[in-house]
């Protein structure tokens, strides 16, 4: 499990999810191999199911690709990962960086080569059209991304538009986030919240570490200078308050503020879906992990036909 302090860097990369008390065992037919991208490295990728358009699923800050076979103490089955891939071929991939359920156990962390921290946010996205492109994985794509997950997806989908037919963006990061929490903490608070991964690098030196501001900073040129294309765009947006272990942090003012930019999110394209899980805190997909597999399928029917979409106002109901 994350310690309170990934919890706090959650809300500065909009990123770090917990981790389920289990993750499931792959089970019987799973791709699961690393890739030779190019330059001496590999990253890991598993594949499951039949179809397309094929999702890809970009997991949160510091999160391994297995983060989306786990569910919440006493969430039924399936997880995301195998529930989407009952009627598509869907991919998870690591990061390198990343962990699974624990920081402690070096089999849990990335199964991807490492690379020097901080990786910049052009390179992550490079990275993931390589291993698409090296393990033909045909596009194009829909890409399921959490919370940090949703800044690389929107890069990716604005460095290769043509690549992408639509997307999920599940709680997912905002261009602007860093500015309003910077607007709500004391320069002392905000600099606990940047700081605060160094307990993680001091068990896993290897430790994904982003650039924040330079990331959202990349993500709005790229909204300015190429708006996203319609397509169909699922929005899932966390209906419980975040736990955030920091003295007199403004919980209540966060909340209302991610709820705008959630709102945001969803202007992105035209008729896009926008739900809130009202049983989900940060981690929707191991929470609610059929409402994100109903507005993957959605999606994924609305990029096959898109009368399917446009025909429709609402998203979704497991």
């Amino acid at each position: 499990m994350l310690v309170a302090a990934a919890i706090a860097l959650l809300l500065a990369a909009a990123g770090c999810g917990s981790v389920a008390a289990s993750a499931p065992a792959p089970g019987d037919g799973d791709d699961g191999r690393l890739v030779d991208i190019g330059g001496g490295r590999r990253l890991y990728l598993e594949c499951r199911g039949t179809g397309g358009p094929t999702v890809v699923l970009i997991a949160g800050y510091g999160n391994r690709g297995s983060a989306w076979d786990a569910l919440s103490p006493s969430v039924p089955p399936p997880a995301v990962l195998p529930g989407v891939a009952a009627f598509t071929r869907v991919c998870a991939y690591d990061r390198p960086g990343t962990i699974g359920e624990s920081i402690d156990d070096p089999a849990d962390r990335s199964r991807s080569d490492p690379v020097p921290q901080p990786r910049p946010a052009e390179e992550t996205v490079a990275d993931l059209h390589s291993l698409l492109q090296a393990a033909q994985v045909p596009g194009p794509y829909v890409l399921a991304a959490h919370s940090l997950g949703g800044h690389y997806a929107r890069l990716f989908q604005a460095a290769h538009p043509d690549d992408v037919a639509g997307m999920v963006l599940v709680d997912a990061a905002h261009e602007r986030y860093d500015d309003e929490l910077r607007s709500l903490l004391t320069p002392e608070q905000f600099a606990d919240v940047q700081s605060s991964s160094s307990s993680l690098r001091e068990t896993y030196p290897d430790f994904e570490l982003v650039d924040t501001e330079r990331t959202g900073a990349l993500v709005a040129r790229a909204r300015a200078e190429g708006p996203l294309r319609p397509m169909p765009l699922a929005v899932l947006t966390r209906g419980r308050p975040v736990d955030v272990p920091l003295p007199g942090f403004p919980v209540a003012e966060l909340e209302q503020r991610w709820q705008a930019l959630q709102d945001d999110l969803a202007t992105l394209t035209p008729h896009a879906r926008h739900i809130s899980a009202a049983r989900s805190g940060h981690d929707i997909y191991q929470d609610e992990p059929a409402l994100v597999v109903e507005a993957v399928r959605q999606v994924v029917t609305g990029a096959q036909s898109p009368d399917t979409w446009y025909g429709l106002t609402s998203c979704c109901a497991p």
